[in-house]
């Protein structure tokens, strides 16, 4: 997420059209990771890192292989569980030094969706919903925008039925198929 505001409707006077401005030129940026995470039974669950990137020539514009670790360590530590996690085919999930760290834990089974198949993917749809929370929201400063987006995810933390319906807008189940 950058500093530029997604656009989303409102209200305005008859003819007039409502305009924000903003700067545009913000530097730095925001990288969010996500996870849903899912149990028969037991409530729905989000994990999520934010990791600020400030604009630097040697910095990296987005989250890295040990940013992906870290969260999936993070939740295996959270849930206290073996986790099967479904990724989407971004470069880095699929990167051998991704494929090395994960070969290092035991307790963690990767499965890959098919290419290019958001619709397969519930944290879509929380992505979806949060830019939407955000639409004509202008942040002066990236740390306004964070701390915009950090409240955004502690409060969907505790609103398990709508994490629930993420998945639910995906069309998978959690049953298991029937063994003969």
């Amino acid at each position: 997420m950058t500093g530029r505001p997604p656009k989303g409707r409102t209200w305005g006077r008859r003819g007039i059209t409502p305009t924000v401005r903003v700067s545009g030129r913000s530097r730095g940026r925001l990288s969010v990771a996500g996870l849903l995470c899912f149990r028969p039974g037991l409530p729905a669950r989000l994990c999520y890192r934010l990791r600020r990137h400030t604009g630097r020539k040697s910095e990296r514009r987005s989250l890295s292989e040990t940013d992906y670790i870290r969260l999936l360590d993070g939740a295996h530590q959270l849930l206290k569980a073996p986790l099967i996690v479904v990724w989407d085919r971004l470069s880095t999930h699929v990167s051998k030094t991704m494929q090395a760290l994960v070969d290092e834990r035991d307790w963690l089974t990767v499965v890959l969706l098919p290419g290019y198949a958001p619709d397969l993917n519930p944290v879509e749809g929380l992505w979806a919903h949060i830019k939407r929370s955000l639409a004509n929201l202008a942040a002066r400063t990236l740390s306004e925008l964070e701390t915009l987006l950090r409240s955004r995810l502690k409060a969907l933390q505790y609103r398990h039925s709508i994490l629930g319906g993420f998945l639910a807008g995906t069309g998978l189940t959690l049953d298991r198929p029937n063994e003969p």
